[in-house]
C-alpha cells in the first residue's frame, strides 16, 4: 500500500474512533447523570473512565492525527501534548483499579459495603486518582525527556540565544524516552495495576462461588450475589479488553528500548495499528455497557429515544415524560427511584412499582427484599 493511502486510511479511522468516543462516552456521562438508578459509587468510577475516554477523543485522537501529517512545534509543547495522553491513561487505569476495589468489597463484606463505600467517598477517591495520574503523566516535565537530543533549530547558530526558535518534528518517541515509558509507565505504573485487577477480580469469583455453594442461603441473597458475579463479570470483561488495546504499543516500546536496530526500522504500520488499537479502546466500553448492564441499556434508549423526538421531530418531553426518564430502578436501590409511582409506608418499609420494559414490583423491609416479576 503507497504511503499516502496508508496515511488516508489511518486519519479516516482514527476520525471515526473519535467520533465514537465522544458519542458513546457522552452518552455514559448523560446516562449515569440522569437516571438515579445509576448512579451508584461504581458508576462513578465508570464516568471518571469516561471522561478520560471523551478527552481522548477530543484531545488525544486530533493530537496523533495532526503529528502523523508532519506537525511541527517547539519542544515543550510537544511535549506537554504526548504527556497529556500519558495523563490519560493512567487515569483509565486508576479508574478501572478502582471499580475493581468497589467490586470487591461489594463481594467480600456485603453488609458493610454501603457504609464503607458512599458516593462522598467515591468522589473523593476519583479526584485523588486523578491528581495522581497528572503527577504521573507530567513527570517527563520534570527533566526525564529527548530535549537535548530532539531540538533541531531552525537557524543553528540562534540555539545558544534563543531556544524559542528550535522547532521539532512533533513525534511522540521525539520528546518522551523509552526508558520513562517502558521502565516507569509500563513497569511501573501500567503492568502492577492490571496484575492487582487480575488478582481482585480472581478473588471476586473465589468468594462469590464459595457462598453460592452455600446452601443456607436464602433465594435472595442468592439473586444479589448472582448478579455481583454478572456485573464483575462486565467490569473483568472491560479490563481484559483494556489489557489487549495496550499491551501492543507497550511491546513496541519494550522492544525499541531493548533492541534498538530494531527500532530505526520498525515498520509505520505496524505502529499505526498499535496507535489505533490504544484510541479503540475508548470507543468499546459503552458497547460493553449497554450490551452487558441492563439498567444502562435502558437509560441509553431513553435518552436516544428523547433526542430522536426532539431532533427530527420537534417534540420536546411534557414534565411527567421528564420526570419518568430515570431508568428503572435497581433491585433494593436506595432512596427509591420515582418511575410510574412510588411512595412510603414507614422508615424502614417502602414499596414502589417500575412500569419499564420489565415491570417490576417490589418491598423492602429491613434487610429483606421481596421482588414480584412482571414480563410484558
Amino acid at each position: 500500500m503507497p504511503l499516502e493511502a496508508q496515511d488516508a486510511v489511518y486519519v479516516a479511522l482514527e476520525l471515526a474512533l473519535a467520533a465514537l468516543s465522544v458519542t458513546g462516552n457522552v452518552l455514559v456521562c448523560a446516562a449515569v447523570g440522569t437516571s438515579s438508578a445509576l448512579q451508584t459509587p461504581t458508576n462513578y468510577f465508570l464516568v471518571s473512565l469516561a471522561a478520560a475516554d471523551v478527552a481522548v477523543g477530543l484531545f488525544a485522537i486530533p493530537f496523533a492525527v495532526t503529528i502523523s501529517l508532519g506537525f511541527c512545534t517547539d519542544f515543550h509543547s510537544c511535549l506537554f501534548l504526548a504527556c497529556f495522553v500519558l495523563v490519560l491513561t493512567q487515569s483509565s487505569i486508576f479508574s478501572l483499579l478502582a471499580v475493581a476495589v468497589d467490586r470487591y468489597l461489594a463481594v467480600r463484606v456485603p453488609l458493610r459495603y454501603k457504609s464503607l463505600v458512599t458516593g462522598a467517598r467515591a468522589r473523593g477517591v476519583i479526584a485523588a486518582l486523578w491528581v495522581l495520574a497528572f503527577g504521573i503523566g507530567l513527570t517527563p516535565f520534570l527533566g526525564w525527556n529527548d530535549r537535548k537530543i530532539a531540538t533541531n533549530c531552525t537557524e543553528p547558530g540562534d540555539a545558544a540565544t534563543n531556544v524559542s526558535c528550535c522547532l521539532i518534528r512533533c513525534l511522540f518517541e521525539n520528546v518522551v524516552p523509552m526508558s520513562y515509558m517502558v521502565y516507569f509507565n509500563f513497569f511501573g505504573c501500567v503492568l502492577p495495576p492490571l496484575l492487582i485487577m487480575l488478582v481482585i477480580y480472581v478473588k471476586i469469583f473465589l468468594v462469590a462461588c464459595r457462598q453460592l455453594q452455600r446452601t443456607e442461603l436464602m433465594d435472595h441473597s442468592r439473586t444479589v450475589l448472582q448478579r455481583e458475579i454478572h456485573a464483575a463479570k462486565s467490569l473483568a470483561l472491560i479490563v481484559g479488553i483494556f489489557a489487549l488495546c495496550w499491551l501492543p504499543v507497550h511491546t513496541i516500546n519494550c522492544a525499541s528500548l531493548f533492541q534498538p536496530t530494531w527500532a530505526k526500522v520498525k515498520p509505520k504500520w505496524a505502529i499505526n495499528i498499535a496507535i489505533l488499537l490504544s484510541h479503540a479502546n475508548s470507543a468499546v466500553n459503552p458497547i460493553v455497557y449497554a450490551y452487558r448492564n441492563r439498567d444502562f441499556r435502558y437509560t441509553f434508549h431513553k435518552i436516544i429515544s428523547r433526542l430522536d423526538n426532539i431532533l427530527l421531530h420537534g417534540q420536546h418531553p411534557t414534565p411527567e415524560e421528564a420526570a419518568g426518564e430515570a431508568g428503572p430502578p435497581l433491585p433494593g436501590s436506595d432512596p427509591l427511584p420515582e418511575l410510574g409511582g412510588g411512595f412510603y409506608i414507614s422508615p424502614k418499609f417502602k414499596f414502589g412499582h417500575d412500569a419499564g420494559p420489565q415491570s417490576e414490583t417490589f418491598a423492602k423491609v429491613g434487610y429483606v427484599t421481596v421482588f414480584l416479576y412482571e414480563v410484558k
